[in-house]
């Protein structure tokens, strides 16, 4: 059963996720709302089709931080409070479900992918690098974003299983494990629009204007 303290940390967690920074980033510049065109979604590839890149490059660092340093601070000085790894698994999806369904956007997010990220990062580095070099690999190789959210959330899973090993410098936990498994399910399901638009040859590529 979650305590008072728990839930606190969740809740907060949460409430770090729900700060749209594709919009913040975006008013404070002086740019149109990220979700008035392109792909109407809230993140940084879509603020790069306003032809700012640095805006795009805020709003991926910013939305891939809130879903570390919640991850991060528990990890870190949870323990003192009798944190443990449950806590880290839920802080993390927590973080992750509010850029989905952010409560300061009527709910209406983003896809997720460099939330995601930073919940990995803030899981094991090992794990959240291995995943950004998927991406990475794919994105500069294909110039698809959405292909390469998908090839990374597809290989996550498998990625934490590996890192976990005992010849790796730490253990896996079943909550974590749960979290990045629902996380990839939940980036898949986003991208299905995506997913679709690749089979039929119709996605945008990276850095295509508005």
């Amino acid at each position: 059963m979650f305590d008072l303290t728990t839930l606190a940390v969740v809740a907060a967690a949460y409430l770090i996720g729900s700060l749209s920074f594709a919009v913040i980033v975006s008013r404070v510049m002086g740019l149109s709302d990220p979700r008035s065109y392109g792909s109407k979604n809230p993140g940084a590839t879509n603020v790069l089709r306003s032809g700012s890149k640095k805006a795009a490059i805020a709003t991926l660092l910013l939305d891939g931080a809130k879903g570390w340093l919640p991850v991060w601070l528990v990890a870190h000085w949870g323990s003192a409070w009798g944190l443990g790894d449950g806590t880290v698994a839920a802080v993390g999806m927590a973080a992750f479900l509010g850029h989905l369904f952010p409560v300061f956007f009527r709910f209406q997010g983003g896809k997720g992918v460099a939330t995601a990220a930073g919940v990995l990062l803030g899981f094991e580095p090992l794990l959240g690098l291995a995943t950004l070099g998927s991406w990475l690999f794919v994105a500069l190789v294909l110039r698809y974003s959405s292909l390469a959210a998908v090839v990374a959330a597809l290989f996550a899973p498998g990625f934490y299983v590996l890192v976990s090993g005992e010849s790796w410098s730490w253990y896996g936990s079943p909550s974590v494990a749960l979290a990045v498994a629902v996380m990839s399910l939940l980036l898949l399901w986003r991208h299905r629009g995506n997913i679709s638009r690749l089979i039929a040859g119709q996605e945008s590529k990276i850095g295509s204007k508005k």
